[in-house]
């Protein structure tokens, strides 16, 4: 995908804001144009989070994404609040452990993800977002799973390197779900 546009929404706590910025490092460390924004409330845990992720090969006019070519929506209201800015063709993730509908438009590509249910079925269920992120690599060739990982050790500092491993595993049975 040349031209990456991304919103990924859900609670505060479900790991958003810290995909968002994994991708964006990832995307850095390709020495790719990029931008990451992010957007809560002032919740601690349970409000509502969102950022706005721009990967391109040319220079970014604004941070501020308004047609997403994707959306990765880890609860319900995300999912209602975004999905008409969807570009025609794009991608809407949907985590279906925690939204109860499907995509109501025909003109995007829906992937249903069970991220939450597959992340407690590992181990520890705030490894949703890793889940999803598996989900998003595999159906967008974004970034391959070793490029992650590798951004994972360059990105985050040495007392949370022993969190990689478990985070890299969600992000496999991500990839593989889909």
């Amino acid at each position: 995908m040349k031209n990456c546009e991304m919103i990924l929404a859900g609670f505060g706590g479900q790991g958003i804001l810290f995909t968002g910025k994994i991708l964006a490092f990832a995307a850095m460390l390709k020495e790719k144009k990029l931008s990451w924004l992010p957007s809560y409330g002032p919740e601690m845990r349970g409000g509502t989070a969102n950022c706005h992720v721009i990967i391109d090969d040319e220079p970014i006019g604004s941070p501020i994404v308004t047609r997403p070519n994707i959306l990765v929506a880890m609860n319900k209201p995300s999912l209602d609040k975004f999905e008409n800015t969807v570009s025609d063709g794009g991608y809407v993730f949907i985590d279906t452990s925690l939204i109860d509908r499907r995509a109501e438009r025909e003109d995007v590509n829906e992937i249903c993800v069970n991220a939450t249910e597959t992340a407690h079925n590992i181990g520890n269920k705030s490894l949703a977002n890793m889940v999803m992120l598996g989900a998003v690599l595999k159906k967008t060739e974004l970034f391959t799973i070793d490029e992650i990982e590798y951004t994972m050790k360059k990105s985050l500092p040495e007392n949370k390197h022993k969190l990689i491993e478990m985070n890299i595993k969600a992000v496999k049975e991500g990839y593989n779900l889909v």
